[in-house]
C-alpha cells in the first residue's frame, strides 16, 4: 500500500499507480509503477479489472467517495482516469516509498479495514488475493 504524495487523491491510502508510457504494456506499466512507488519487483499474474474513476466539481475525495460514473450527475469533471487494477505477486526488494509516493508499506489483508480506503480498491485488493491464492 502506499499512501499518495501528489493529486488527486494526495495523503490517502492507495495501489501504487500512474500513467501509462507511450509503447508500454499495461503489465509494463504496473511493474514499472510499483517499483518506482515502493521499490518492489513484482511478476503480474492477471488482470483483476477496468474501473473509471471520475472526479467531478465538488467532489471532497474522500475514501469511499463515489468515482464511478453517474449518469445523472452533470457537474463538470475535474479528473477523469481509467484504472487498470491486476494481480502482482512479489518477487524482490525492500519496501520504501519513492516518486509520488509518501509512504508505502506491506499491509495485511486482515488490517484493510484500518485504513479508510476507497471501496473499489478494497474490492481490487481482495479479488487480487483470491487470484493469488488460487493460483498457487
Amino acid at each position: 500500500m502506499i499512501r499518495r504524495g501528489k493529486p488527486p487523491r494526495e495523503g490517502q491510502w492507495s495501489i501504487p499507480g500512474g500513467k501509462q508510457k507511450l509503447g508500454e504494456t499495461w503489465r509494463a506499466t504496473a511493474a514499472r509503477e510499483v517499483r518506482e512507488e515502493t521499490g518492489v519487483e513484482i511478476e503480474v499474474i492477471g488482470m483483476i479489472d477496468v474501473v473509471d474513476a471520475i472526479v467531478r466539481e465538488g467532489d471532497t475525495l474522500e475514501p469511499g467517495q463515489r468515482t464511478v460514473p453517474a449518469a445523472d450527475d452533470s457537474r463538470p469533471v475535474v479528473y477523469h482516469y481509467t484504472l487498470i487494477d491486476c494481480a502482482a505477486v512479489w518477487t524482490c526488494g525492500e519496501v520504501r516509498a519513492g516518486s509520488d509516493a509518501a509512504h508505502a508499506e506491506f499491509w495485511p489483508l486482515d488490517r484493510l479495514g484500518e485504513l479508510p480506503l476507497w471501496s473499489e480498491t478494497v474490492r481490487i485488493i481482495t479479488e487480487a488475493a483470491a487470484l493469488r491464492d488460487g493460483a498457487k
